[in-house]
Protein backbone atom coordinates (compact mmCIF):
# COMPACT_ATOMS: atom_id res chain seq x y z
CA UNK A 1 0.00 0.00 0.00
CA UNK A 2 1.32 3.18 -0.87
CA UNK A 3 1.89 5.91 2.10
CA UNK A 4 -0.23 9.25 1.27
CA UNK A 5 0.62 12.56 2.15
CA UNK A 6 -1.00 15.86 1.10
CA UNK A 7 2.64 17.21 -0.31
CA UNK A 8 5.93 15.66 -1.39
CA UNK A 9 8.80 18.36 -1.87
CA UNK A 10 11.45 16.76 -4.35
CA UNK A 11 15.01 18.57 -3.18
CA UNK A 12 15.62 19.09 -0.28
CA UNK A 13 18.00 22.03 -1.00
CA UNK A 14 17.04 25.84 0.45
CA UNK A 15 13.42 26.53 -2.12
CA UNK A 16 12.66 22.78 -0.65
CA UNK A 17 13.01 23.09 2.69
CA UNK A 18 11.20 26.48 3.06
CA UNK A 19 8.49 24.96 0.95
CA UNK A 20 8.10 22.04 3.05
CA UNK A 21 8.33 23.78 6.48
CA UNK A 22 5.44 26.32 5.28
CA UNK A 23 3.15 23.90 3.81
CA UNK A 24 3.55 21.78 6.83
CA UNK A 25 3.03 24.18 9.71
CA UNK A 26 0.12 24.60 8.40
CA UNK A 27 -0.96 21.48 8.90
CA UNK A 28 -0.16 19.65 6.14
CA UNK A 29 1.31 16.22 5.86
CA UNK A 30 4.60 16.78 4.13
CA UNK A 31 7.45 14.42 3.05
CA UNK A 32 10.49 15.88 1.92
CA UNK A 33 12.89 13.38 -0.70
CA UNK A 34 16.33 13.92 -1.81
CA UNK A 35 19.15 11.46 -3.22
CA UNK A 36 21.62 13.34 -1.33
CA UNK A 37 22.66 11.73 1.84
CA UNK A 38 24.20 15.30 2.82
CA UNK A 39 21.40 18.01 3.62
CA UNK A 40 21.97 21.30 1.67
CA UNK A 41 25.55 21.13 0.19
CA UNK A 42 24.72 24.05 -2.14
CA UNK A 43 24.22 25.91 0.84
CA UNK A 44 26.95 24.66 3.25
CA UNK A 45 29.44 25.81 0.40
CA UNK A 46 27.73 29.08 -0.40
CA UNK A 47 29.48 32.30 0.64
CA UNK A 48 32.98 30.91 1.69
CA UNK A 49 30.94 28.71 3.94
CA UNK A 50 29.26 31.47 5.66
CA UNK A 51 26.28 31.52 3.47
CA UNK A 52 25.32 34.99 1.67
CA UNK A 53 21.34 34.28 2.29
CA UNK A 54 20.22 37.48 0.96
CA UNK A 55 20.66 40.63 -0.39
CA UNK A 56 18.81 43.19 1.31
CA UNK A 57 18.26 45.11 -1.77
CA UNK A 58 17.07 42.21 -3.16
CA UNK A 59 13.87 43.47 -6.76
CA UNK A 60 12.94 41.79 -9.72
CA UNK A 61 15.65 43.94 -11.40
CA UNK A 62 17.64 41.42 -9.79
CA UNK A 63 16.62 38.77 -12.03
CA UNK A 64 17.15 37.50 -15.28
CA UNK A 65 14.36 35.33 -17.51
CA UNK A 66 12.41 35.45 -20.45
CA UNK A 67 9.13 36.03 -18.25
CA UNK A 68 10.65 39.44 -16.53
CA UNK A 69 7.57 40.06 -14.64
CA UNK A 70 7.02 36.39 -13.27
CA UNK A 71 9.25 36.97 -10.13
CA UNK A 72 7.46 40.49 -8.79
CA UNK A 73 4.53 38.56 -6.60
CA UNK A 74 6.79 36.17 -4.70
CA UNK A 75 9.50 38.81 -4.18
CA UNK A 76 6.73 41.33 -2.46
CA UNK A 77 5.44 38.81 -0.82
CA UNK A 78 8.57 37.06 1.01
CA UNK A 79 10.99 39.87 1.24
CA UNK A 80 14.98 40.16 2.46
CA UNK A 81 13.30 41.50 5.81
CA UNK A 82 11.10 38.78 6.16
CA UNK A 83 13.62 35.99 5.86
CA UNK A 84 16.08 38.27 8.17
CA UNK A 85 13.24 38.10 11.05
CA UNK A 86 13.60 33.77 11.08
CA UNK A 87 17.24 34.20 11.50
CA UNK A 88 16.70 36.85 13.77
CA UNK A 89 13.98 34.45 15.33
CA UNK A 90 16.78 31.82 15.41
CA UNK A 91 19.35 33.64 17.05
CA UNK A 92 21.92 33.56 14.16
CA UNK A 93 23.81 36.07 14.09
CA UNK A 94 24.86 37.62 10.71
CA UNK A 95 26.67 40.71 9.08
CA UNK A 96 26.64 42.64 6.02
CA UNK A 97 29.36 43.32 3.62
CA UNK A 98 29.32 45.68 0.82
CA UNK A 99 26.46 45.65 -1.27
CA UNK A 100 23.41 44.94 1.02
CA UNK A 101 25.08 40.84 1.13
CA UNK A 102 23.85 39.68 4.08
CA UNK A 103 26.21 36.42 5.50
CA UNK A 104 26.02 34.16 8.70
CA UNK A 105 29.24 35.61 11.49
CA UNK A 106 30.27 31.86 12.01
CA UNK A 107 29.10 28.94 9.62
CA UNK A 108 26.40 28.23 6.82
CA UNK A 109 25.01 25.00 8.93
CA UNK A 110 23.01 27.40 11.37
CA UNK A 111 21.19 28.31 7.86
CA UNK A 112 20.76 24.34 7.50
CA UNK A 113 19.79 24.24 11.36
CA UNK A 114 17.27 26.37 11.03
CA UNK A 115 15.13 25.19 8.11
CA UNK A 116 15.90 21.65 9.38
CA UNK A 117 14.12 22.85 12.67
CA UNK A 118 11.36 24.84 10.95
CA UNK A 119 10.37 21.82 8.82
CA UNK A 120 10.84 19.34 12.22
CA UNK A 121 8.26 22.24 13.77
CA UNK A 122 5.50 21.29 11.12
CA UNK A 123 6.58 17.26 11.39
CA UNK A 124 7.72 16.99 7.94
CA UNK A 125 8.73 13.24 7.34
CA UNK A 126 12.68 12.92 5.65
CA UNK A 127 13.20 10.48 3.22
CA UNK A 128 17.00 11.00 2.61
CA UNK A 129 18.52 9.63 0.31
CA UNK A 130 15.92 8.63 -1.62
CA UNK A 131 16.20 7.78 -5.38
CA UNK A 132 13.22 9.05 -7.79
CA UNK A 133 12.31 6.18 -10.13
CA UNK A 134 9.26 7.89 -11.72
CA UNK A 135 6.17 10.14 -11.37
CA UNK A 136 3.10 9.38 -12.56
CA UNK A 137 -0.35 11.47 -12.64
CA UNK A 138 -3.62 10.13 -10.61
CA UNK A 139 -7.18 11.60 -10.95
CA UNK A 140 -6.69 13.23 -8.05
CA UNK A 141 -2.76 13.02 -7.27
CA UNK A 142 0.53 11.61 -7.79
CA UNK A 143 2.21 8.25 -7.36
CA UNK A 144 6.05 8.57 -6.88
CA UNK A 145 7.96 5.67 -7.38
CA UNK A 146 11.05 5.27 -5.19
CA UNK A 147 13.81 3.13 -4.18
CA UNK A 148 12.24 3.13 -0.92
CA UNK A 149 8.62 2.13 -2.09
CA UNK A 150 5.76 4.35 -4.08
CA UNK A 151 4.23 7.34 -2.18
CA UNK A 152 0.98 8.43 -2.95
CA UNK A 153 0.59 12.29 -2.72
CA UNK A 154 -2.43 14.75 -3.56
CA UNK A 155 0.65 17.86 -4.70
CA UNK A 156 4.39 17.27 -6.23
CA UNK A 157 6.48 20.31 -5.30
CA UNK A 158 9.49 20.31 -7.81
CA UNK A 159 12.62 22.01 -5.85
CA UNK A 160 15.43 19.89 -7.90
CA UNK A 161 17.81 22.92 -8.63
CA UNK A 162 19.61 23.34 -11.99
CA UNK A 163 22.88 21.81 -13.38
CA UNK A 164 25.67 23.72 -11.74
CA UNK A 165 28.14 21.83 -9.18
CA UNK A 166 27.51 18.36 -10.20
CA UNK A 167 30.11 17.03 -7.79
CA UNK A 168 27.31 18.02 -4.99
CA UNK A 169 24.68 15.86 -6.69
CA UNK A 170 23.17 18.53 -8.94
CA UNK A 171 20.80 16.82 -11.77
CA UNK A 172 18.05 17.28 -14.57
CA UNK A 173 15.35 15.62 -12.58
CA UNK A 174 13.56 19.34 -12.33
CA UNK A 175 13.27 19.52 -16.32
CA UNK A 176 12.58 15.91 -16.79
CA UNK A 177 9.80 16.23 -15.05
CA UNK A 178 8.77 19.10 -16.41
CA UNK A 179 9.02 17.40 -19.95
CA UNK A 180 7.28 14.47 -18.94
CA UNK A 181 4.25 16.71 -18.03
CA UNK A 182 4.09 18.90 -21.37
CA UNK A 183 5.99 22.27 -20.05
CA UNK A 184 8.20 24.34 -21.94
CA UNK A 185 12.16 24.17 -20.57
CA UNK A 186 14.18 27.25 -21.52
CA UNK A 187 17.08 26.19 -22.81
CA UNK A 188 19.61 26.23 -19.97
CA UNK A 189 23.68 27.33 -19.46
CA UNK A 190 25.85 28.06 -17.00
CA UNK A 191 25.17 31.52 -14.89
CA UNK A 192 27.61 33.51 -12.62
CA UNK A 193 30.77 31.32 -13.90
CA UNK A 194 34.81 32.48 -15.08
CA UNK A 195 34.82 33.09 -18.22
CA UNK A 196 37.97 31.49 -20.56
CA UNK A 197 39.48 32.21 -23.59
CA UNK A 198 41.76 30.47 -25.93
CA UNK A 199 45.30 29.24 -25.39
CA UNK A 200 47.22 31.78 -28.68
CA UNK A 201 44.85 34.55 -27.43
CA UNK A 202 44.90 34.43 -23.80
CA UNK A 203 49.13 33.58 -23.80
CA UNK A 204 50.09 37.02 -23.44
CA UNK A 205 47.87 37.40 -20.34
CA UNK A 206 48.33 34.38 -18.26
CA UNK A 207 51.29 35.22 -16.61
CA UNK A 208 48.86 38.33 -15.26
CA UNK A 209 47.21 35.18 -13.01
CA UNK A 210 46.26 36.22 -9.34
CA UNK A 211 45.98 40.01 -10.24
CA UNK A 212 42.41 41.66 -9.01
CA UNK A 213 41.14 45.30 -9.48
CA UNK A 214 37.52 46.95 -9.58
CA UNK A 215 36.72 47.24 -13.17
CA UNK A 216 33.21 48.05 -15.03
CA UNK A 217 32.53 45.37 -17.06
CA UNK A 218 29.52 45.28 -19.69
CA UNK A 219 28.13 43.25 -22.35
CA UNK A 220 25.02 43.24 -24.66
CA UNK A 221 23.57 45.86 -26.62
CA UNK A 222 20.45 45.65 -25.07
CA UNK A 223 18.82 46.50 -28.66
CA UNK A 224 16.40 43.88 -30.57
CA UNK A 225 13.72 41.52 -29.31
CA UNK A 226 15.23 39.36 -26.33
CA UNK A 227 18.62 41.54 -26.04
CA UNK A 228 19.93 42.40 -22.61
CA UNK A 229 22.19 44.85 -21.52
CA UNK A 230 24.82 43.96 -18.59
CA UNK A 231 27.13 46.60 -16.69
CA UNK A 232 28.17 46.38 -13.50
CA UNK A 233 31.17 47.84 -11.35
CA UNK A 234 32.91 44.86 -9.16
CA UNK A 235 36.09 43.24 -9.01
CA UNK A 236 38.19 41.34 -11.59
CA UNK A 237 40.74 38.54 -11.11
CA UNK A 238 42.87 37.25 -13.61
CA UNK A 239 43.32 33.45 -14.29
CA UNK A 240 45.14 30.92 -16.23
CA UNK A 241 42.59 30.51 -18.32
CA UNK A 242 40.80 33.72 -18.20
CA UNK A 243 38.74 36.04 -16.48
CA UNK A 244 37.00 35.57 -13.58
CA UNK A 245 35.58 37.40 -10.00
CA UNK A 246 32.34 39.20 -9.07
CA UNK A 247 32.67 41.21 -11.95
CA UNK A 248 32.61 38.77 -14.55
CA UNK A 249 30.54 36.06 -12.95
CA UNK A 250 28.32 38.94 -12.57
CA UNK A 251 28.41 39.79 -16.68
CA UNK A 252 28.67 35.80 -17.68
CA UNK A 253 24.53 36.09 -17.23
CA UNK A 254 24.43 38.60 -19.70
CA UNK A 255 27.50 37.44 -22.02
CA UNK A 256 26.09 35.83 -25.37
CA UNK A 257 28.71 33.42 -27.42
CA UNK A 258 30.33 34.63 -29.72
CA UNK A 259 29.83 38.55 -28.15
CA UNK A 260 32.51 40.68 -26.50
CA UNK A 261 32.60 41.87 -23.19
CA UNK A 262 33.83 45.60 -22.68
CA UNK A 263 36.30 46.05 -19.98
CA UNK A 264 37.37 49.77 -18.41
CA UNK A 265 40.27 48.89 -16.05
CA UNK A 266 40.16 52.32 -14.73
CA UNK A 267 36.40 53.65 -14.71
CA UNK A 268 37.04 56.78 -12.60
CA UNK A 269 40.03 58.27 -15.41
CA UNK A 270 40.10 58.83 -18.77
CA UNK A 271 43.16 57.59 -19.69
CA UNK A 272 44.03 58.64 -22.58
CA UNK A 273 43.47 62.36 -22.16
CA UNK A 274 45.73 62.41 -18.23
CA UNK A 275 48.45 60.54 -19.97
CA UNK A 276 47.74 63.64 -22.90
CA UNK A 277 47.76 65.91 -20.06
CA UNK A 278 50.86 64.83 -18.36
CA UNK A 279 53.22 64.53 -21.24
CA UNK A 280 54.58 68.19 -21.13
CA UNK A 281 55.36 67.55 -17.66
CA UNK A 282 56.24 63.73 -16.60
CA UNK A 283 59.33 62.24 -17.57
CA UNK A 284 58.77 58.84 -16.62
CA UNK A 285 58.62 56.00 -18.70
CA UNK A 286 55.51 54.38 -19.75
CA UNK A 287 55.79 51.82 -17.81
CA UNK A 288 56.07 53.55 -14.21
CA UNK A 289 53.19 55.71 -15.44
CA UNK A 290 50.65 53.25 -15.37
CA UNK A 291 52.26 51.22 -12.16
CA UNK A 292 50.80 54.50 -10.22
CA UNK A 293 47.15 53.36 -11.02
CA UNK A 294 47.53 49.68 -11.93
CA UNK A 295 49.73 47.01 -10.58
CA UNK A 296 52.64 46.72 -12.46
CA UNK A 297 52.66 43.58 -13.51
CA UNK A 298 49.16 44.46 -15.22
CA UNK A 299 50.60 47.80 -16.66
CA UNK A 300 53.23 46.10 -18.13
CA UNK A 301 51.27 43.20 -19.81
CA UNK A 302 48.96 45.79 -21.63
CA UNK A 303 51.77 48.01 -22.79
CA UNK A 304 53.21 44.96 -24.15
CA UNK A 305 49.97 43.35 -25.72
CA UNK A 306 49.02 46.49 -27.44
CA UNK A 307 52.70 46.93 -29.21
CA UNK A 308 54.12 49.68 -26.61
CA UNK A 309 57.23 49.06 -24.88
CA UNK A 310 57.15 49.69 -21.25
CA UNK A 311 60.40 51.51 -21.10
CA UNK A 312 59.42 54.09 -23.98
CA UNK A 313 58.74 57.55 -22.70
CA UNK A 314 55.38 58.74 -21.81
CA UNK A 315 56.88 62.65 -23.26
CA UNK A 316 58.01 61.30 -26.63
CA UNK A 317 54.27 59.05 -27.23
CA UNK A 318 52.06 60.73 -30.24
CA UNK A 319 48.98 62.04 -28.68
CA UNK A 320 47.56 59.49 -31.30
CA UNK A 321 49.14 56.74 -29.46
CA UNK A 322 48.16 57.46 -26.62
CA UNK A 323 44.52 57.65 -27.47
CA UNK A 324 44.92 54.13 -28.84
CA UNK A 325 46.49 52.97 -25.36
CA UNK A 326 43.79 54.62 -23.51
CA UNK A 327 40.70 52.77 -25.35
CA UNK A 328 42.99 49.48 -24.42
CA UNK A 329 42.76 50.46 -21.07
CA UNK A 330 39.39 52.16 -20.84
CA UNK A 331 37.38 50.36 -23.83
CA UNK A 332 39.07 46.77 -23.98
CA UNK A 333 37.10 44.54 -25.81
CA UNK A 334 37.77 40.78 -25.32
CA UNK A 335 35.40 37.86 -27.05
CA UNK A 336 35.33 34.80 -24.69
CA UNK A 337 35.62 31.52 -26.07
CA UNK A 338 33.68 29.91 -23.69
CA UNK A 339 33.52 29.61 -19.58
CA UNK A 340 33.99 27.16 -16.62
CA UNK A 341 31.05 25.35 -17.53
CA UNK A 342 28.41 23.68 -14.84
CA UNK A 343 31.56 22.72 -12.62
CA UNK A 344 32.56 26.34 -11.61
CA UNK A 345 28.75 27.84 -11.77
CA UNK A 346 27.07 29.32 -8.81
CA UNK A 347 23.60 28.81 -10.92
CA UNK A 348 22.27 27.65 -13.93
CA UNK A 349 20.48 30.04 -16.31
CA UNK A 350 17.03 28.71 -17.70
CA UNK A 351 14.77 26.28 -16.63
CA UNK A 352 11.16 25.10 -16.76
CA UNK A 353 9.47 28.42 -18.12
CA UNK A 354 7.62 30.58 -16.04
CA UNK A 355 4.66 30.78 -18.83
CA UNK A 356 3.65 27.44 -17.64
CA UNK A 357 3.41 28.42 -14.10
CA UNK A 358 0.94 30.73 -12.03
CA UNK A 359 3.21 33.26 -10.94
CA UNK A 360 0.92 33.48 -6.97
CA UNK A 361 1.21 29.85 -6.26
CA UNK A 362 4.04 28.24 -8.57
CA UNK A 363 1.69 25.80 -9.63
CA UNK A 364 1.49 24.40 -13.47
CA UNK A 365 -1.24 26.10 -15.22
CA UNK A 366 -2.06 23.04 -16.71
CA UNK A 367 -1.05 20.56 -14.39
CA UNK A 368 -2.69 20.92 -11.14
CA UNK A 369 -0.70 19.67 -8.25
CA UNK A 370 2.23 19.93 -9.63
CA UNK A 371 4.58 23.25 -8.41
CA UNK A 372 8.08 23.75 -9.29
CA UNK A 373 10.31 26.48 -7.14
CA UNK A 374 13.73 27.80 -6.70
CA UNK A 375 16.37 27.29 -9.26
CA UNK A 376 14.45 24.67 -11.52
CA UNK A 377 12.71 27.39 -13.50
CA UNK A 378 13.69 30.06 -15.41
CA UNK A 379 14.58 32.95 -12.67
CA UNK A 380 18.17 33.59 -12.00
CA UNK A 381 19.71 35.96 -9.65
CA UNK A 382 22.61 38.61 -9.68
CA UNK A 383 25.81 37.46 -7.44
CA UNK A 384 25.47 38.43 -4.35
CA UNK A 385 22.25 36.63 -2.35
CA UNK A 386 20.16 36.84 -4.77
CA UNK A 387 19.41 33.38 -5.88
CA UNK A 388 18.75 32.25 -1.95
CA UNK A 389 16.00 35.25 -1.94
CA UNK A 390 14.56 33.50 -4.63
CA UNK A 391 14.56 30.18 -3.23
CA UNK A 392 12.91 31.71 -0.06
CA UNK A 393 10.08 33.75 -2.08
CA UNK A 394 9.36 31.09 -4.03
CA UNK A 395 9.24 28.42 -1.54
CA UNK A 396 7.02 30.72 0.78
CA UNK A 397 4.33 31.42 -2.31
CA UNK A 398 3.97 27.11 -3.38
CA UNK A 399 4.33 26.39 0.49
CA UNK A 400 1.63 29.37 1.28
CA UNK A 401 -0.91 28.18 -1.82
CA UNK A 402 -0.58 24.77 -0.66
CA UNK A 403 -1.24 25.36 3.37
CA UNK A 404 -4.22 26.80 2.14
CA UNK A 405 -5.38 24.52 -0.11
Amino acid sequence: MAKQYDVAVIGAGAAGMMCASVAAQQGKRVVLLDHASKLAEKIRISGGGRCNFTNVNAGPANFLSQNPHFCRSALSRHTPQDFLALVKKHRIPYHEKHKGQLFCDDSSERIIAMLQAECDAGGVHWRMPCKIAGLRKLETGFVIATDGGELEVANVVVATGGLSIPKIGATDLGYRIATQFGLKVVETRPGLVPLTFDGPSWEPFAPLAGIALEVDVSTGSGKGKGALRGQFREDLLFTHRGLSGPAILQISSYWQPGTPIVLDLLPEMDVAETLIGAKKTEKKQLGNVLAQWLPARLADGLLLGNGFEPSARLADMADAKLRKLGDAINRWAIVPTGSEGYKKAEVTLGGVDTRELSQQTMMANKVPGLYFIGESMDVTGWLGGYNFQWAWASGVAAGLALGAG
